[in-house]
């Protein structure tokens, strides 16, 4: 399969600073409000790639200052860790897979997702070991049909079983018929990931643009199956879906509303920015978070990305049933929920209200 990775517009660096410059007239309101002292919150990100981008530029900003929060960000290391995290009181708010907070819901540790940040699952890229590219599997289904030196089948790496990545991919080789036909592992994050399939651990690794730009750039791997393509997506999912969201527990949202609505506020402002400024401004906010992953690899997963991104942060009835047939099967073990069981509407409203796209 050819990739699409294609070469972006050559255009001067923009860095951080030079963002935040130019976002001045924003620090200037914010100073113009009544002095408050800062609440202290702490968020929460599976691991470093641009697909958790309007949680980096909330930060990089200072849309959180500008809400009165004093924030911090912090990685888990995966989606399922990245729950843990928030079980247990440790993080405040989160930005993962829908499905996390509908877990979380079932185990008696009620969630609500406030906002969804895309409309198509963006990090879906099979990536394939180069030498067995160079061997002829060159499409998912010679892949699975593959098996390895010791006769057992092929191994797909993800960043954790369970999280974004398996859920999603795992019902992608479901109803194209591939079930069962690979071993899941979980590899970690971006690091260990690119290392998996580098050193052959894995025969597939699934993740973002990033990650491609990355195994295809140094020669190790290449681009087997995209999954984030809108006419595979449409193919099985059949239309747009709140694949991320920002989520917190019940009962911070019971404990503190003010703080919880200041969250909302500050990520969908990042939403809206995110959507109205070019890879390389988005580039230049969230660079720090990104280092792991190369300049030109982070310009391709922003751009794709952001193609996919969902700047109203609200989520609708007909979206969430899409997602159902994912997120309520055997493999997830999640027990079927309303969808406001596991969404507090208010809070993306509200945040709408104050900040209209």
């Amino acid at each position: 399969m050819t990739s699409p990775l294609t070469s972006l517009p050559k255009v001067s660096v923009l860095t951080r600073r030079h963002v935040v410059t130019a976002l001045g007239a924003s620090a200037a309101l914010a100073g113009s409000r009544a002095a408050r002292a800062a609440s202290a919150a702490k968020g929460i990100y599976p691991v470093a790639t641009c697909s958790y981008m309007v949680m980096f530029v909330a930060q990089g900003l200072g849309y959180f200052k500008d809400e009165g929060l004093d924030s911090r960000l912090v990685q888990g290391g995966s989606g399922v860790k990245t729950r843990e995290i928030i079980a247990s009181g440790q993080g405040d708010f989160a930005l993962a897979d829908f499905v996390h907070p509908m877990l979380l819901t079932n185990k008696g540790r009620p969630c609500k997702a406030l906002t969804a940040v895309d409309r198509i699952g963006a990090g879906l890229q099979f990536m394939i070991r180069a030498d067995l590219y160079a061997q002829g599997i060159t499409d998912l289904a010679k892949f699975v049909a593959w098996k390895r030196p010791d006769g057992r089948k092929p191994l797909v790496g993800v960043s954790s079983i369970g999280g974004t990545t398996h859920v999603w991919s795992s019902y992608f080789l479901e109803k194209l018929g591939y079930d069962g036909m690979v071993t899941w592992l979980g590899v970690g994050n971006v690091d260990t990931m690119l290392g998996s399939l580098k050193t052959k651990q894995v025969d597939v690794l699934i993740n973002t643009y990033s990650l491609v730009g990355e195994v295809e750039r140094q020669g190790y791997g290449k681009l087997l199956y995209d999954g984030s393509d809108p006419q595979n997506w449409d193919s099985v999912i059949g239309g747009t879906v709140p694949v991320t969201v920002n989520y917190c527990l019940q009962a911070r949202i019971e404990r503190d509303p003010a703080l919880v609505q200041a969250w909302t506020n500050a990520v969908m402002r990042a939403g809206q920015w995110v959507d109205k400024h070019d890879p390389e401004e988005i580039y230049g906010a969230i660079e720090p978070f990104v280092g792991s992953t190369s300049r030109e690899s982070n310009l391709i997963e922003i751009k794709s990305t952001k193609a996919v991104g969902n700047p109203a942060g609200l989520i609708d009835q007909a979206a969430f049933d899409r997602g159902a047939k994912v997120w309520f099967r055997e493999m997830t073990g999640v027990q079927r929920l309303p969808l406001d069981a596991v969404y507090a509407a208010r809070f993306a409203e509200a945040a709408a209200a104050k900040y209209p796209a």
